[in-house]
């Protein structure tokens, strides 16, 4: 209905690209599976070019939209040849974007643990860190779990045990429950 919206493409494609790695997203008994353990050859392709199709059309309205932006990150992630190839700079540059026209603590957030993954985890720490005493982040699980991913890489086990721990008692969901409860096992074996 509105073929020359910049915000139905960018809000299309960023459907398209999340639902493509649908069925990639928990394994066959239906625990979480990170985006960097995902099988990218079980993707679905053909939504991901139909995605960046609609994304770069999207990213030639200015400003360019949130939806627009935040495909163009998925779309990154989609188009990366496995995990470590992904253009973390880049991922990072859109957020920074993305927080200028759309500014939120889950884009900080977002933005910081893409620090951690272009610059390494201790960058990614401070990063988080810097959004501690951030109000709207003071009940989001989510960023405890972040810091506790960057404090493992560091090999800080007992900190990230901390943040594990926190982050387990802000979340309800039993799929990420579950992912967090094997990680914090994971931090207490020698």
């Amino acid at each position: 209905l509105l073929p020359d919206s910049a915000d139905v493409s960018g809000l299309l494609a960023l459907v398209l690209l999340t639902d493509a790695r649908r069925s990639t997203r928990l394994d066959a008994a239906g625990h979480l599976v990170l985006l960097e353990d995902q099988d990218r050859s079980q993707w679905d392709t053909g939504a991901i070019s139909e995605g960046v199709e609609l994304v770069r059309d999207a990213l030639r309205h200015r400003p360019p939209s949130r939806y627009a932006l935040q495909a163009a990150i998925a779309a990154v992630h989609a188009e990366a040849p496995s995990w470590a190839e992904t253009d973390w700079r880049e991922v990072v540059a859109l957020y920074g974007v993305l927080a200028e026209i759309w500014p939120s603590p889950v884009v900080a957030l977002n933005r910081g643990v893409a620090i951690g993954f272009a610059d390494g985890p201790a960058a990614g720490l401070a990063a988080l860190d810097r959004l501690g005493a951030e109000p709207q982040l003071a009940g989001y699980g989510y960023l405890a779990a972040a810091r506790a991913e960057f404090l493992h890489r560091l090999g800080r086990d007992a900190e990230a045990r901390a943040d594990l721990t926190e982050a387990l008692h802000l979340t309800s969901n039993e799929v990420e429950r579950e992912f967090l409860q094997s990680r914090l096992e994971a931090t207490t074996k020698p």
